[in-house]
């Protein structure tokens, strides 16, 4: 890719104090590179060249820091790439900072940095259980995940509420901290449950159990518009179930009447599948003595086998179902754009 001589010579030009014609043609170029496979993978063992572009997202020029956050947002596109980016360039502080700034102009690169973090299971609790990014997040003195927690519902931006939200899930994997999540100090439930509430009437009693936030709720509160941010949503909630202390504040906060309800909108079937995985653990038995932490119990292989065969299984049917609906609608809606012909005279 670039001998070791070259290598150096181009990371010299990626600071802020290079004159903006050179570093601007050394981001185009690291931008390139960031474009295919085997650049991205060069790139994993040069952490020094992800830390000048995050370095460099500070720059005067809107180019520059515009073609750095593309070449970020590549790079976490690639699951290789995740603990080089959080653990050997420490990404997320300056990303946070500046991801809770309103006015940044950038956020919507950022919240997408971070959705490629999330996305996939393995990798993120591997990121998500490093120090790095553990401790500033779930920190109590930064009130970082506070601060994150009304962007669930920023009606301006789908890319920063998917952003946010695939953090607060990824949080939620640490279960240490189920019990202050859910506490006064943090109130994690009402800024998920909100998005997932909709109009319909509930009895008194359900309304009186509720958190105050979602208590009778107007006739045009609307729903989260994107099926993929609802499943991170009933995700989040659903790992929170995993410890004792989080199943009992859900249960107590009347959780289940806002996704019995939910149950009955939704027509994402894999929304959907997410969403019953949590009703069943909602109004089931508690876990025998020794099983309370579902996220601690270990799985024979065996049994993990059948789990992950079952799983591919109901994906393949939620697909099917899925096709034939979108096949359904698309004749129906063919046959209502169907004129009769006219008459002869």
């Amino acid at each position: 890719m670039l001998s070791d001589g070259e290598a150096k010579e181009l990371l010299s030009f990626l600071t802020l104090e290079m004159r903006p014609d050179v570093k601007g043609q050394a981001t185009e170029y690291i931008l390139g590179i960031t474009g295919t496979k085997e650049g991205c993978r060069y790139l994993r063992s040069k952490p020094d060249f992800i830390t000048a572009l995050l370095t460099l997202t500070k720059d005067r020029s809107v180019a520059i820091v515009k073609d750095c956050y593309h070449a970020l947002v590549n790079l976490s596109a690639d699951e290789t790439l995740h603990q080089a980016l959080v653990k050997d360039a420490n990404i997320l502080p300056s990303l946070f900072r500046n991801l809770l700034d309103p006015s940044y102009d950038f956020a919507d690169r950022i919240s997408t940095i971070l959705s490629n973090l999330s996305r996939h299971e393995k990798t993120c609790k591997e990121v998500f259980r490093l120090p790095e990014a553990r401790n500033f997040i779930l920190d109590k003195e930064r009130c970082v995940v506070q601060r994150l927690l009304p962007y669930t519902q920023y009606d301006d931006s789908t890319i920063r509420r998917g952003g946010v939200v695939g953090t607060l899930r990824n949080c939620c994997f640490d279960y240490a901290h189920h019990g202050w999540l859910l506490s006064d100090a943090v109130d994690i439930l009402p800024f998920l449950l909100l998005p997932l509430a909709g109009p319909e009437e509930l009895t008194e009693e359900e309304n009186e159990g509720l958190p105050v936030d979602l208590q009778y709720l107007p006739e045009d509160k609307k729903r989260e518009e994107d099926p993929d941010i609802r499943k991170m949503l009933i995700e989040t909630l659903h790992l929170l179930t995993a410890t004792k202390v989080g199943r009992q504040i859900l249960k107590d906060k009347n959780t289940y009447p806002i996704m019995r309800e939910f149950h009955r909108w939704e027509t994402e079937p894999h929304v959907l599948a997410a969403c019953e995985k949590l009703v069943q653990v909602l109004i089931g038995d508690e876990p025998e003595p020794g099983m309370e932490n579902l996220l601690e119990v270990d799985i024979p292989e065996d049994v993990e086998i059948k789990l992950k065969d079952m799983d591919a299984k109901e994906q393949e049917q939620m697909e099917r179902e899925k096709e034939e609906l979108e096949k359904s609608e698309l004749e129906r809606n063919e046959s209502e754009n169907m004129q009769p012909d006219g008459l002869s005279r």
